[in-house]
C-alpha cells in the first residue's frame, strides 16, 4: 500500500458506493477508462483484486470490503481534521461541502456568489445530484449540509426552511391553453404530460395532487433532467410541472410559458437539511446563517432581472 495514492482511494471510494464505474466517473468529473485504470493500479498495490464482475453487477471482493471500511473510516478522519483546521483558522480559509438537488443548481450557484466574495478564503464543494443519492449522502454524513425540496422521512435530520420553490405548469408558448385564466386539473388530464423520473421529489409533489382530485396524468415521457424537459416542451412534445426557478435566464423571447392552472402554483420550499445532531464547522455555520438571513432577498436580487420571479410574487 505504499504506492497507493489518496487520490486512488477516492476513486475506489466512488466505485464501491455506486458499485458502477460510470457513475463514480460521473461523480469525480472523470473518464471511465481513468477510473478503471485507477481501481487497477490500486489493487495491483494491494495484490489482491477489490472487485469481481458477475452479469452486468459490480460487487466488492473481501479485499475490496475490508479497504472499502478502512477508506471511510480516513476520510472521516480526514473529514474531522478539516473541520478543526478550519475553526482554528476562522474564516480565512477551508472547504464547504454542499450536496444539491438538481433543481437547486439554478438557485445555489447565485446565492454563492455574494458569500464568496464576502469569505474569499472559502473553498465551495457542490455535488448537484438527484433526490435518493442526496439522501443517501445524508446517511452517510459525506457533506457539510444538503439542500433539497423534500426533506428524507425515514433519517433523523434537522430542517430548515429559507426559500420558497413554487411548481408551476409550464408549455410552449404557442400551446391552446397559453391564453386560457384559471384551467380545471382536469382539463390538464387531456394533455400528454413530460416528467422527470420515477423518485423525483417534483413528480412526487405532482402526481399527490392529481391523486387528491382523483385524477390521473398522461405520462408521455419520463427524463432526468430539467433542461432536457424544457427543450421537450419547446419541441411540443407536451407540458410538464417543474420549478419555476427552472426558469432562470429564459428571458422574454423564451418559448415556454407559464401556464394559469387551478391549484397552482404548488407551494414548495428549499431546505437546508444536515444530520440531526451533527456538529457544523465554523464554515458551514455561517453558510447556514447567510442562507436562512440573507438568501431570500439575494436571491430575488439576482433573479429580478429575469422577470420570472414575478408570477410566483402575485401568487
Amino acid at each position: 500500500m505504499k504506492n497507493a495514492t489518496l487520490h486512488q482511494l477516492r476513486v475506489f471510494e466512488a466505485v464501491a458506493r455506486h458499485s458502477s464505474f460510470t457513475r463514480a466517473a460521473e461523480e469525480l468529473f472523470l473518464t471511465q477508462p481513468t477510473v478503471s485504470m485507477q481501481v487497477k493500479q490500486l489493487s495491483k498495490a494491494v495484490g489482491m483484486p477489490l472487485f469481481e464482475q458477475v452479469g452486468k453487477r459490480l460487487f466488492l471482493t473481501e479485499a475490496g470490503k475490508e479497504l472499502y471500511q478502512t477508506c471511510r473510516e480516513v476520510f472521516e478522519r480526514m473529514s474531522q481534521f478539516e473541520t478543526a483546521i478550519a475553526n482554528l483558522k476562522g474564516l480565512k480559509q477551508g472547504t464547504l461541502r454542499l450536496a444539491v438537488v438538481t433543481t437547486a443548481k439554478y438557485v445555489i450557484p447565485r446565492l454563492m456568489g455574494p458569500f464568496c466574495q464576502r469569505y474569499p478564503g472559502v473553498d465551495v464543494s457542490i455535488t448537484v445530484t438527484n433526490h435518493e443519492r442526496i439522501v443517501e449522502s445524508i446517511a452517510e454524513n459525506r457533506d457539510d449540509l444538503y439542500i433539497l425540496s423534500e426533506p428524507p422521512e425515514d433519517i433523523d435530520v434537522a430542517v430548515h426552511p429559507f426559500l420558497e420553490n413554487p411548481l408551476v405548469v409550464l408549455a410552449n408558448r404557442n400551446h391552446p391553453l397559453a391564453q386560457e385564466k384559471n384551467i380545471p386539473l382536469k382539463r390538464l388530464t387531456e394533455e400528454q404530460f413530460i416528467m422527470r423520473e420515477p423518485g423525483s421529489g417534483t413528480r412526487r409533489s405532482v402526481q399527490s395532487l392529481f391523486e387528491e382530485q382523483g385524477l390521473e396524468l398522461k405520462v408521455k415521457l419520463d427524463l432526468g433532467s430539467n433542461e432536457a424537459i424544457k427543450q421537450a416542451i419547446a419541441g411540443g412534445l407536451g407540458i410538464s410541472v417543474l420549478s419555476i426557478h427552472t426558469l432562470a435566464l429564459e428571458g422574454k423571447d423564451s418559448p415556454l410559458v407559464i401556464l394559469d392552472a387551478e391549484n397552482f402554483p404548488i407551494e414548495k420550499m428549499w431546505y437546508i437539511v444536515y444530520p440531526a445532531g451533527k456538529q457544523l464547522s465554523i464554515i458551514a455555520q455561517t453558510f447556514f446563517d447567510y442562507l436562512t438571513t440573507e438568501g431570500k432577498a439575494v436571491a430575488e436580487k439576482t433573479t429580478a432581472s429575469d422577470g420570472f420571479l414575478d408570477y410566483a410574487k402575485k401568487h
